[in-house]
């Protein structure tokens, strides 16, 4: 059927099939129409939505109603506007040479009108696919009318010889382009009052004014804003008249769930073919990166109403994955996995992901990102092993007795990032107590997978107080929490537990 259609090169030609005009938002849901009856879903890659964005988004779409997007940062806003090309027709007729795709059986400009007057049937028809049918613009405090609406252009009066009062010298800007399209404004109140103004007929009486043209032109347009609600008191806002005008206002969120945030993580991390296949990735450290932001929404060191993008668990799983393959390739291994150590990698892409409060910036963003870390390794330690806390306090045997009793007679151990394989599986098993707790409690691991429980339980202990956990530039220090890291080896400059690199 398609390329039945892409044949059809005249007016005369498209007549004699079944085409009919219709506007932009009756084709986008006249197709949702279609794909909710075969139960498709229509949005692929939007995970989390759903059972609360999807929906609503479906309804506003079946209502024909331009769109508000509002929601933090990181919040799958822009994506969701660019999947609404897929509920496009494929191909679109126009009239050839127009730049506003003029409906060759609606034509609204001058150009299409006078094509048709002057060569009726033999008009030349062109055809359009849905992925051009999309305009997006950032908005900027330096876009003007011009850019949006469009400006008398001196220049082709000049060449064309033609009067300022001639249709034909103004030049169309973005908006009047997207005709029979989707257009699409990202961060709206970051727009001027003044401009927003200029939007106000287009949404409702569908007209422009240009430079004091008395042009009506009815454009077809399905306008999608988005905007994140801090703007309103911050950078801008979004005036109460443009507001009022764009029917439907739909709320997006965060991931609700660890597994939910860990399937957007899984699909958006960028990984090379040979990162996946040399480097094994346990779920417990899945869920530790998810763990982090959701730890980061709560912080009384971060502002909530910033926001903390998905984009923080996607570049620190990218960077963790990194952080191992560095080891790997210094090492000169095949293959590795992601230990708990390796999270010093992840720092680097919390800290500029981050807005600190007043106390967040006392503490400093290094700080504050090794605190999240710590969060969420005290929470998830929960989900694997015995409360340490209520343990301690229990009548019976404390499974973590022979550990902390290891380091209570002077031992310590240090975990550098860059530790081979043979000498990171000789420090952790040389802990007494520590192999025996994790093949009690979790029998089935593999090697790979025992080793990182074995320093998952050194990381918890040392949030829940049992163990001192020193920073090193290169690693992690643990000692028993009543003896000074300063007596471990002092004749070491590697272990200034007071100036990591962070």
């Amino acid at each position: 059927m398609t390329s039945k259609l892409l044949n059809i090169r005249t007016l005369g030609e498209l007549k004699k099939t079944d085409y009919k005009s219709r506007s932009v938002k009756d084709e986008l849901r006249a197709n949702l129409i279609k794909q909710l009856q075969h139960g498709e879903g229509g949005f692929e890659g939007i995970i989390g939505f759903e059972d609360t964005v999807i929906p609503d988004l479906q309804t506003a779409i079946l209502s024909r109603h331009n769109i508000l997007l509002l929601g933090l940062r990181g919040q799958a806003k822009t994506r969701i506007a660019r999947l609404l090309v897929n509920l496009l027709d494929e191909y679109m007729p126009y009239i050839e040479g127009s730049e506003l795709y003029d409906d060759p059986l609606a034509p609204i400009s001058w150009f299409g009108h006078n094509e048709i007057i002057t060569k009726g049937d033999d008009t030349p028809i062109g055809w359009v696919h849905r992925s051009e049918r999309y305009t997006e613009k950032l908005a900027t405090p330096d876009v003007t009318v011009a850019d949006l609406i469009g400006d008398v252009d001196p220049i082709k009066a000049a060449t064309m010889k033609l009067t300022y009062s001639d249709e034909r010298v103004i030049h169309f800007g973005l908006i009047p382009r997207a005709h029979r399209g989707i257009f699409v404004i990202n961060e709206l109140p970051d727009l001027q009052a003044r401009i927003q103004v200029s939007l106000f007929n287009i949404l409702q009486e569908r007209d422009i004014q240009i430079r004091g043209f008395k042009l009506r032109l009815p454009l077809d347009i399905q306008f999608v804003f988005t905007a994140n609600p801090e703007d309103y008191t911050n950078r801008g806002s979004i005036v109460t008249p443009l507001k009022d005008r764009i029917e439907s206002q739909i709320l997006t969120h965060y991931p609700r769930t660890i597994d939910v945030s860990r399937k957007i993580t899984q699909q958006e991390a960028s990984l090379t073919a040979d990162q996946r296949s040399a480097i094994e990735v346990d779920d417990l450290v899945k869920n530790l990166v998810e763990q982090i932001a959701f730890e980061a929404r709560n912080s009384e060191y971060i502002d909530k109403k910033s926001g903390v993008s998905a984009r923080l668990t996607i570049s620190a799983f990218e960077n963790l994955v990194s952080n191992a393959e560095r080891r790997m390739l210094i090492n000169s291994e095949k293959n590795t996995f992601v230990r708990i150590s390796d999270f010093l990698g992840v720092i680097p892409a919390i800290t500029g992901k981050i807005e600190l409060v007043y106390e967040g910036e006392l503490e400093g963003p290094g700080k504050v990102a090794n605190i999240l870390i710590g969060k969420a390794i005290k929470t998830l330690m929960l989900q694997f092993f015995p409360d340490p806390e209520k343990t301690k306090k229990a009548k019976a045997p404390n499974p973590y007795a022979e550990i902390i009793n290891w380091f209570a007679d002077g031992n310590n151990l240090a975990v550098i990032d860059e530790l081979p394989l043979h000498e990171y599986k000789k420090a952790l098993n040389a802990v007494n107590g520590l192999k025996s707790l994790v093949k009690k409690l979790h029998p089935r691991l593999t090697d790979n997978q025992e080793l990182l429980m074995m320093e998952f339980v050194l990381h918890g202990l040392s949030e829940f107080s049992q163990l001192n956990k020193g920073f090193l530039d290169n690693g992690f220090a643990f000692s028993d929490m009543f003896n000074s890291l300063f007596n471990l080896q002092p004749d070491d400059d590697d272990l200034d537990i007071d100036n990591d690199r962070y």
